[in-house]
């Protein structure tokens, strides 16, 4: 089925589609008049952007619960422990987590081959870094420098008394003032609005998910499969074993859309901050259309980066497993604000 694209954000919708399902356009139809407008106060600015992204991130996460919970309780069906599996799962999935909630900064960082930049080399970076704190609100993070010549920037850090920003070498060579103070303002957003303590949520939840599922896909106990055979055991176990096998998908899926809201999120944020969407919208064309490869990036890592730095996508690219929204459709939703 041939799908259309937005006439202001790009995205391409199903044909039958009567608004885009990212920016919210409403569409008119040919030789018709327009749909009527949305009602007064539904304007789409920056913080219509904001909450309607926090919504829809707190919604995924309620399908993650939804799906966590299912899965525990076939676990528990299958085992005979009842609802004990959900609490056995969380406990020991949130184990790891814990410590990567409050170790993870550090760690990401030396991954990325991070150094901390003084001042006295890099002055117009800690004066951008300072107007972001100013306009947010939010005590100074650390700042670090990547010595690549690929342009991008993450934020790591459980919250803003613990955050760190990092930039690589190339973003500071390749982009004007303007268009660094909108990375900066995105990767301060991700601070303000709390998206690696987010994140980390979500991650609890994707890795109570793997375990159980990991714990269930291994043989069964005997006595578990006499229990089930005099209860109906066999639609059960049916059942635990289809979850088994698609709740690992299905709980990536939901992680990667979650990361695309919250990159949208970021973005009405920085707007917010610098009341200059162009300078941000500028900045993300030119690290996109960079040929530059940053190595130390990952696939664990590359959600925190402003742009991918592990694999470009495209308009088409509303692929479930992306981890950013789109270039393009970030940044004519950027244009539109301007």
């Amino acid at each position: 089925m041939d799908r259309v694209p937005c006439p202001k954000c790009g995205y391409r919708n199903p044909p039958s589609a009567s608004y885009c399902t990212l920016c919210q356009t409403i569409f008119g139809r040919e030789g018709r008049p327009p749909r009527p407008p949305r009602p007064p106060g539904a304007r789409r600015d920056f913080y219509t952007e904001q909450a309607a992204n926090a919504r829809r991130s707190w919604a995924l996460v309620g399908a993650f619960v939804l799906l966590l919970a299912s899965v525990g309780w076939a676990f528990g069906e299958f085992y005979g422990f009842g609802p004990a599996g959900v609490l056995t799962g969380l406990v020991f999935g949130s184990i790891g987590s814990l410590a990567a909630f409050y170790q993870g900064d550090r760690m990401v960082l030396a991954a990325s081959g991070a150094r901390e930049a003084a001042q006295a080399d890099h002055p117009q970076l800690h004066n951008l870094v300072e107007e972001m704190c100013i306009a947010s609100g939010l005590r100074k993070p650390r700042v670090y420098v990547i010595d690549s010549a690929a342009p991008n920037a993450f934020a790591t850090g459980r919250d803003p008394d613990h955050a760190a920003v990092a930039v690589t070498r190339g973003l500071l060579d390749k982009l004007n003032r303007e268009e660094l103070q909108g990375v900066l303002a995105h990767e301060m957003s991700h601070v303000r609005n709390f998206d690696v303590r987010f994140a980390t949520l979500v991650g609890i939840l994707v890795g109570t998910v793997a375990l159980l599922c990991d714990v269930f896909l291994r043989a069964p106990r005997a006595g578990s499969r006499r229990r089930l055979s005099g209860r109906g055991g066999g639609p059960v176990v049916l059942l635990a074993l289809v979850l088994a096998l698609v709740a690992p998908i299905a709980s990536r899926i939901i992680q990667m859309a979650i990361s695309r809201k919250r990159e949208l999120l970021a973005d009405a944020t920085a707007v917010e901050l610098t009341r200059n969407p162009l300078g941000l919208a500028s900045a993300l064309r030119k690290i996109a259309a960079d040929p530059g490869v940053l190595e130390v990036a990952n696939r664990a890592t590359q959600h925190m980066y402003i742009v991918n730095p592990v694999k470009a996508f495209g308009m088409d690219s509303s692929a479930l497993f992306s981890t950013h929204p789109p270039i393009e459709a970030r940044v004519r939703i950027l244009e539109s604000m301007g």
